[in-house]
């Protein structure tokens, strides 16, 4: 412990400012940092309060340890990072901001010093824990060679939009480089939707409570062959179907009649606040996933076309999605199919860090 409570050494952050953990009670001073940076820097989608009460709640990720926020002498939030990380995960995902008042001294680089370390001591408790290095346990000096070998290096995952520049300069400025790109692309709901059919076989429901578990499971199988997914244990997948913009009844499940296994799935949400800035209604598909052994009987085209139809009726003006330009799957080749057009490019960056010291 450091002075005041504190739960770590915070020597990189700009001493201008007073950093400490978030707490529920800086939800407001935490939400509105949030919001003037994105009102400044017009992001597609930005945290607001009631995704900071979910974070709030993370048990495998506590705010204690992985949040940090810098107060001006003043009392008011200037800057903002976090991280989060799967125990058994080979990366850690960063994300924050800084005040743009406050922007260009020092302090970006400060925060990603902080979420870099915070990444390294992770990957150093997570390994102990998992009775690999660090654990302190019996074992010859073979096994323990041998489990230290076994421990993925630390990486740390930030995600940036291709218009905010100052980010990727920063980034890169840090070592970190960009490993994929992934597009933003919509489908205007003015235009006749797509017909499709699914097997006999199959039936297309509405997504409800008693799918929550049965998707959770077909997710992980869906993304089990994609890139830098990792399965979505119960607190995860809690997050996905409580979330706050969550619209279950915008969001459909193919269902294999003879079995019930979910064959498919496609999960939206709807951002009201966001039809104010951005000048027109959007539903979008947060998750869209097959599992393998039901691919190529047009699974995924049936629920696209399914959620149009939900999005339109809802009043809708676009249906929405990202995508991975280098899906497998050929994801891509499918939304340019049934209409969807690229509208702005967002990219992942990562940076291989130095095992946190013994």
């Amino acid at each position: 412990m450091t002075r005041n409570g504190e739960l770590h050494p915070r020597p990189a952050l700009d001493p201008r400012l007073y950093w400490r953990p978030a707490e529920r009670h800086d939800l407001d001073a935490w939400a509105g940092l949030i919001a003037r940076t994105a009102a400044v820097e017009q992001p597609v989608w930005f945290e607001r309060q009631a995704d900071l009460e979910q974070i709030l709640e993370s048990k495998n990720n506590p705010v204690a340890a992985n949040t940090i926020i810098g107060f001006d002498p003043e009392g008011v939030a200037r800057a903002y990072g976090r991280i989060t990380k799967n125990r058994d995960g080979d990366k850690a995902n960063g994300s924050g901001c800084v005040d743009p008042q406050w922007q260009g001294s020092g302090i970006g680089t400060g925060l990603l010093g902080w979420m870099e370390q915070r990444t390294k001591d992770r990957f150093a408790q997570d390994a102990g824990g998992a009775g690999t290095a660090g654990t302190g346990g019996a074992g010859n000096a073979g096994d323990a060679a041998g489990a230290r070998a076994a421990v993925p290096r630390p990486r740390l995952r930030l995600y940036a939009e291709q218009q905010h520049q100052h980010q990727a300069a920063l980034f890169a400025a840090s070592g970190y480089g960009i490993v994929r790109y992934y597009n933003e692309m919509h489908r205007p709901l003015n235009q006749a939707v797509p017909e499709t059919a699914l097997d006999p076989g199959l039936e297309l429901v509405t997504f409800g409570p008693e799918l929550h578990e049965p998707v959770r499971l077909a997710h992980n199988a869906a993304f089990r062959d994609h890139w830098g997914s990792e399965p979505r244990d119960q607190e995860g997948w809690g997050f996905v179907v409580n979330d706050p913009q969550a619209r279950p009844d915008l969001s459909g499940v193919v269902l294999d009649r003879s079995t019930g296994t979910v064959a498919g799935y496609q999960l939206a949400t709807h951002d009201a606040e966001a039809a104010l800035t951005r000048g027109f209604r959007e539903g979008y598909t947060e998750l869209l996933g097959v599992r393998r052994e039901f691919r190529g009987r047009g699974i995924a085209q049936a629920l696209l076309a399914d959620a149009m139809r939900r999005f339109a009726a809802a009043g809708m003006d676009v249906a929405s999605l990202d995508v991975d330009s280098e899906n497998p799957t050929g994801a891509l080749a499918l939304y340019l199919k049934m209409g969807y057009v690229a509208v702005n490019r967002s990219m992942a960056w990562d940076k291989e860090l130095q095992p946190a010291a013994p």
